[in-house]
């Protein structure tokens, strides 16, 4: 594969033609923030808080998806571009329980992040599901980065278990028809908890724990439930 040149931040940087500004950048040691980006998923730039602004282009471009060409200039931290990172990290944080995403709350820090600059903003409030032993979700905490949509999808599993649910605010993670997890095409792999960026999918026992339940009220919780089921499955109550 040949190589072009291009300038980053004011550094002289060649890359394999056709890769992406933000993978260009990252072997140059210049790092783009990224949320919704994971390396075992396929790039969407739904975030957009990899924004970069290339010379002569009118709209700043998100690095995770556009790939690098002959001559290309980019600033990844231009006045521009840092007060579009902050305007999106206050947008989510105003609406979005981020008390579970310290990448998310570094990101926010090193943005001066104001954390009262839309106090009349709509909090997203939807109760915890808790429908299955393994983990919970708890959309309150959801940034609708789509990584758990994509793994369990074409990225990884094949699955399918998971979707995109409602429109504009009331978009959400859902499953179809709005299935209680078991009775989906779920194999409870886990692998959607763990591209998770935000604590929207944890572990069950994770959660119990932080709502002050004992491991051995944990396991006993289990064991019950265990026998709920196998009543059910006998006809019994």
């Amino acid at each position: 594969m040949s190589n072009v040149t291009l300038t980053i931040d004011g550094k002289l940087i060649a890359a394999p033609d056709g890769v992406t500004i933000l993978k260009a950048a990252a072997t140059a040691g210049i790092d783009i923030p990224t949320i919704c980006y994971h390396e075992a998923c396929t790039a969407n730039a739904l975030c957009r808080l990899c924004v970069v602004e290339i010379e002569k282009q009118r709209l700043l471009q998100p690095a995770c998806v556009v790939p690098v060409r002959e001559g290309m200039v980019v600033q990844t931290r231009s006045a521009r571009v840092e007060r579009s990172r902050r305007t999106i990290l206050e947008m989510l944080d105003s609406a979005v329980d981020l008390a579970d995403a310290p990448e998310i709350q570094a990101q926010m820090a090193e943005y001066s992040v104001d954390h009262d600059r839309f106090p009349d903003a709509e909090r997203r409030e939807p109760p915890v599901i808790d429908d299955n032993p393994m983990y919970v979700r708890d959309y309150a905490k959801c940034v609708l980065c789509w990584r758990c949509v994509q793994v369990c999808a074409e990225d990884a599993q094949y699955t399918f278990a998971l979707s995109f649910d409602g429109r504009g605010f009331e978009t959400q993670i859902g499953v179809f028809f709005d299935q209680p997890m078991p009775e989906t095409s779920c194999v409870f792999c886990g692998q959607c908890v763990g591209v998770c960026p935000t604590g929207a999918l944890k572990p069950r026992r994770e959660w119990l724990l932080e709502q002050g339940k004992t491991p051995e009220e944990i396991m006993e919780l289990t064991r019950s439930e265990r026998r709920g089921k196998k009543r059910k499955k006998g006809g019994g109550d």
